[in-house]
């Protein structure tokens, strides 16, 4: 299949994004890739797309259990064959996922980084024909950056067995500093670097003095935002509490949702 031909069939989308074309053949053509892309891009067709046209399996790190689980319930009812393995899998079902892994009825294969670095797992993916390593949220590599990971820094130890297996690393928060943390400690000098803009026209933010903020706020969704669905962030819980009230009686639709629930 062509990547064209899995972009329609399995994602429901005629064109491609900015970049994506292009890092999708780089990588189909065996080579490394940086992709700095904000978020909601489409960054994750990069790598998704490859790893259904390329032979083998495309192993996907990825250090949030919850994302990776989303994933691979989005990619199994668009019709791919994906799994995760991680540690909230009892060990009956990791078996499963690694029996359908070797027999090569996985496309997608995503990994918390804890367990990429163990023994089975690596023992698993030297018996599995791979078809690239994609190393998500590639910031968690960097101690410059927000998430710092101490297992991303030994990916690389884990990447540099299988030299013909092509990388990419991709994340939407990067500073020059932090970019050239991630290609230094992944070991990507020779990747070709993607980066978008991060202008995003659909986002606009205004900051407006404090004055009656319910007020504001009422007027804020009723001249502007009328039968519009929002979201109010508030700093405590009791505030998301009070709010949400206040806009229940105010015949709004609201309800409250924070750490407490």
């Amino acid at each position: 299949m062509t990547p064209h031909h899995v972009l329609q069939k399995f994602f429901g989308y005629d064109t491609f994004r900015e970049h994506q074309e292009a890092v999708i053949g780089h990588l189909l053509d065996g080579a490394d890739a940086f992709v700095l892309m904000p978020t909601g891009s489409g960054k994750s067709l990069c790598y998704q797309i490859p790893s259904v046209v390329r032979d083998g399996v495309g192993v996907v790190v990825s250090p949030l259990i919850a994302l990776m689980h989303d994933q691979v319930t989005a990619l199994r009812q668009n019709g791919i064959r994906a799994d995760c393995l991680n540690s909230n899998l009892p060990p009956g079902e990791a078996e499963q996922v690694e029996a359908r892994v070797r027999a090569g009825a996985t496309d997608i294969l995503y990994l918390a980084p804890e367990r990429l670095l163990t023994g089975r797992c690596q023992r698993l993916l030297a018996e599995t024909s791979l078809a690239l390593f994609a190393i998500d949220e590639a910031h968690c590599v960097s101690q410059w950056g927000h998430d710092f990971r101490p297992e991303y820094l030994k990916i690389a130890e884990v990447t540099r067995h299988f030299p013909g297996v092509p990388r990419i690393a991709l994340t939407a928060t990067a500073d020059a500093a932090t970019r050239r943390d991630i290609v230094d400690k992944l070991k990507l000098s020779g990747a070709r670097a993607f980066i978008s803009s991060f202008d995003r026209p659909n986002i606009c933010y205004r900051v407006r003095l404090k004055d009656n903020a319910k007020r504001q706020l009422l007027q804020f969704i009723r001249d502007e935002h009328p039968r519009e669905t929002g979201i109010v962030y508030c700093r405590s819980r009791r505030r998301v509490e009070e709010i949400a009230a206040l806009l229940e009686r105010e015949g709004l639709n609201a309800v409250a949702y924070h750490a407490g629930l």
